[in-house]
């Protein structure tokens, strides 16, 4: 997909108004930035596996300088990503304006081939470093309790997208009903991607048959209710950046739903993310403490990275049979502990022989 869209960047093409830059930029992007905007300068910006960018550098109305975030992808699947991406942007700035940047439109180029599909925002000068916790995991917590569901249900009213995957986010009024649906569309991308491996499906049936339900129902006995929160969705420290100039921490590249608040989390569990370091879930907890019953909430946590590292099998196939595999053993531990197999029932456990590893440079368990 990326590579279409890199085609068109690359094909030598007129424009009615000149600018600088490496970055030719179409007429409906530059049909959709504020009346009286002048582009001075587009350059390439920043690395997608999936898409491509750019910064707009322009002069508005009134002459003041300003620059915009330009993310472009191509087909089918690139309007799904730009469409999302913007609704969920918009969801959060709408909620709390002061962790995002402004989203501005999305929208389809004039040019037919490829067919390609833009999001617009504002762009902010950022620090790609891994945010400061505190106010992270603060303005996180906020984020989690200030928002409301708009039909009190989990789930959100445009498809998002993971990387170039879309999520399963029809309206559920039952989390452990949302959740397994979400779970049952990731493995189902993941054997089509990675194809079909008959000890984890075994694993898979049976944690979406029994330990799915013992734990997430749990959340609701004894008159408790889990609130649909609008979370991120894709919260590691890549879609994270600080403002060089006020040192403010910001989320983008969104993947939003409502959703438990925990599951946002479950992503910080996964050893391929440096924001697995406890700090954060240490910190996070303090400003929203754990859904009873607490002495489950670690086996949630376990239960929720399982959804992530499927994903992440799905997005990274030269990784993926190492993340794979740590999914395999998260299901077999909550299947232990909750369900487990009558006996000689269960699937073969990995052998130490058979175990992929990830390249030290993503697994953070060793940093």
């Amino acid at each position: 997909m990326a590579e279409s869209v890199r085609t068109l960047v690359e094909h030598q093409t007129t424009f009615s108004a000149p600018f600088a830059g490496d970055f030719p930029v179409d007429d409906n992007v530059l049909s959709s930035l504020p009346p009286g905007t002048e582009l001075l300068s587009a350059n390439r910006f920043g690395q997608s596996k999936w898409t491509l960018t750019a910064r707009l550098n322009v002069k508005t109305a009134d002459g003041t300088a300003m620059a915009y975030f330009l993310k472009c992808a191509a087909g089918d699947a690139g309007r799904l990503m730009m469409e999302g991406e913007f609704n969920s942007m918009s969801e959060l700035y709408r909620t709390m304006p002061e962790f995002v940047p402004k989203p501005l439109t999305w929208g389809k180029f004039s040019r037919p081939s490829p067919e390609t599909y833009f999001f617009i925002s504002e762009f902010i000068d950022m620090s790609d470093r891994p945010p400061e916790p505190n106010q992270f995991c603060t303005k996180l917590a906020k984020l989690h309790k200030t928002s409301t569901s708009p039909t009190g249900k989990f789930g959100f009213h445009i498809t998002t997208c993971q990387g170039c995957n879309p999520q399963a986010v029809t309206w559920e009024s039952n989390w452990t009903v949302f959740f397994g649906n979400l779970l049952r569309n990731v493995i189902k991308l993941d054997d089509a991607e990675n194809g079909h491996w008959d000890a984890l499906t075994v694993l898979e049936q049976r944690l979406l048959s029994h330990v799915i339900p013992h734990l997430l129902d749990n959340l609701t006995k004894n008159g408790r209710v889990v609130k649909p929160c609008l979370i991120h969705g894709d919260l590691w420290e890549g879609n994270t950046g600080t403002s060089y100039q006020t040192g403010n921490v910001y989320l983008f590249d969104a993947a939003v739903m409502y959703a438990h608040n925990e599951f946002e989390i479950g992503d910080w569990r996964c050893d391929y993310n440096k924001i697995h370091n406890r700090v954060y879930t240490r910190t996070y907890l303090r400003h929203y403490a754990p859904s009873e019953p607490r002495n489950e909430w670690d086996d949630r946590n376990r239960l929720y990275c399982i959804y992530y590292n499927i994903l992440y099998s799905v997005n990274h196939q030269g990784q993926g049979k190492a993340v794979r595999q740590r999914a395999f053993d998260d299901m077999y531990y909550l299947i232990d502990k909750y369900e487990p197999f009558p006996d000689g029932e269960g699937p073969a456990r990995l052998s130490d022989g058979e175990r992929a590893e990830l390249p030290d440079e993503r697994d953070h368990t060793k940093n």
